[in-house]
C-alpha cells in the first residue's frame, strides 16, 4: 500500500490564521488563566479579519499581536496590514455548563492515534513531509519566501518512499532551476534522518513558478489544516480544530489526551499502534464513549486495554486540563508545523 501524507510551512495563509488564532489564546491565558477563547482568523492580501467570542480579563492588543506573528513568520511589511476585530463574549449558556460543572464545552468526537513505526510515534510519510518542511525554514534561505507544502508517498511494503514533492514560495529573481538543488537536498536529508531511502521520485515546484504566496496568493481560514495538524490522513478525524481554542474545548483537550492515551499504549509495549476515540456532549463531565481501535497489533485483549484506560486516566475535561498542565502551555509551540511528535509537550511525554 502507498499512503501520501502532506504537511504546509508556517507561512501558508491557514496556517497563518493558525498562528494568530493560537497567539491570541495564548496570551490570554497567560494573563487570565480563566480565559475563555474561541478565535477564528481569516487572511487575504493586507486584511485580517478576528472574530469569535472571548472571556477573559484580558484584552490583547490584536493589532500588536498580529505584526508580531506575521514578523515571526517573515512575511514582508508586516506592520501594513489591517486588522478588523469582532470578537463578543461567550455564550452564557455555554458557561453555564463549563463553569458550573466543569462539563465539557461541546458536543463532538475526538481522535488521537499512535505507531511504534517512528520515534515520534508518527506515521512515516506524515513524519517526513513534517521534518523536512521544519529543515526548509531553518535553512533560512535568501532564495525562499515563507509559503511551502511538501507531500510524500510511502510504499508500507517495500519500506520506501516513492514521491516526495515540495512546492516552495521563491523569491522573483529566483527560478525553480536555482532553488531545486536545495529543495531536492532536504528532501534527501529527511528521509535519511528516518533511514529511509533517498531514490524517489522527487518534485520540486511541478508548476515551475511560485512566486506570489501566502494571503496574496490564496485567503486563509483558521481550523482548515486540521489533517496537516494531526497524522496526515492515517487516523480518522473527529473534524474539529484546535488552533484558537482554549482548553475547555474538547475538540482541543480530549484530541490531545486522546493522544496520549494512545501514546501511552504504544509505549507500554501493550499494542504496536492503536487509535483511541473519546465522545463528549455539551456540559457533562465524563465521555460519552471510548473507543480503541489497534489494527490486530494488540498484545493484550480489548477488555483488559479499555479496562486499563479507565483505571489510569481522568477523562473529565478538569481532568484532563489538569494533568496535561493544558493552561500552562506556550500554544504557539503548536500552531505551526504539527500539534504532535513535539518533545516537551506534555501529551507527548
Amino acid at each position: 500500500m502507498i499512503f501520501t501524507s502532506e504537511q504546509v510551512s508556517c507561512g501558508h495563509p491557514d496556517k497563518i490564521c493558525d498562528q494568530i488564532s493560537d497567539a491570541i489564546v495564548a496570551t490570554c491565558l497567560s494573563h487570565d488563566r480563566n480565559s475563555r477563547v474561541a478565535a477564528e482568523c481569516m487572511i487575504k492580501d493586507y486584511e485580517v479579519i478576528i472574530a469569535g467570542e472571548i472571556t477573559s480579563s484580558y484584552e490583547p492588543d490584536y493589532k500588536a499581536l498580529v505584526t508580531e506573528v506575521l514578523f515571526r513568520i517573515g512575511l514582508s511589511d508586516p506592520e501594513e496590514y489591517r486588522v478588523t476585530v469582532y470578537i463578543s463574549k461567550q455564550s452564557p449558556d455555554i458557561a453555564l455548563g463549563v463553569d458550573g460543572n466543569s462539563g465539557a464545552g461541546d458536543q463532538g468526537m475526538m481522535f488521537g492515534y499512535a505507531t511504534d513505526e517512528t520515534p515520534e510515534m508518527l506515521p512515516i510519510p506524515y513524519a517526513v513531509a513534517t521534518h523536512a518542511l521544519e529543515l526548509l525554514r531553518e535553512l533560512k534561505s535568501p532564495l525562499l519566501l515563507p509559503d511551502a507544502k511538501a507531500q510524500v508517498s510511502y510504499d508500507y511494503d517495500t519500506g520506501r518512499i516513492t514521491t516526495f514533492l515540495i512546492s516552495t514560495q521563491h523569491r522573483e529573481d529566483t527560478s525553480v532551476m536555482d532553488i531545486r538543488p536545495l529543495v531536492q537536498a532536504v528532501m534527501e536529508t529527511a528521509a535519511q534522518d528516518y533511514d529511509l531511502n533517498t531514490d524517489f521520485e522527487k518534485l520540486v515546484n511541478p508548476t515551475g513558478r511560485f512566486v506570489v504566496g501566502s494571503s496574496f496568493a490564496d485567503s486563509g481560514l483558521t481550523g482548515r489544516k486540521i489533517i496537516a495538524d494531526t497524522y496526515g490522513g492515517m487516523c480518522r478525524h473527529g473534524g474539529g480544530a484546535f488552533s484558537g481554542k482554549d482548553p475547555t474545548k474538547v475538540d482541543r483537550s480530549g484530541a490531545y489526551m486522546a493522544r496520549k492515551i494512545a501514546k501511552d499504549l504504544v509505549r507500554s509495549g501493550q499494542v504496536r499502534k492503536c487509535e483511541v476515540q473519546l465522545a463528549y456532549a455539551i456540559g457533562m463531565a465524563e465521555p460519552v464513549s471510548v473507543a480503541v481501535e489497534c489494527f490486530g497489533t494488540e498484545r493484550v485483549s480489548l477488555g483488559e486495554i479499555k479496562d486499563w484506560i479507565r483505571a489510569n486516566y481522568d477523562l473529565t475535561p478538569a481532568g484532563i486540563i489538569k494533568e496535561l498542565g493544558l493552561l500552562d502551555v506556550d500554544y504557539n509551540q503548536v500552531s505551526a508545523y504539527g500539534h504532535f511528535g513535539k518533545p516537551g509537550l506534555p501529551w507527548e511525554e
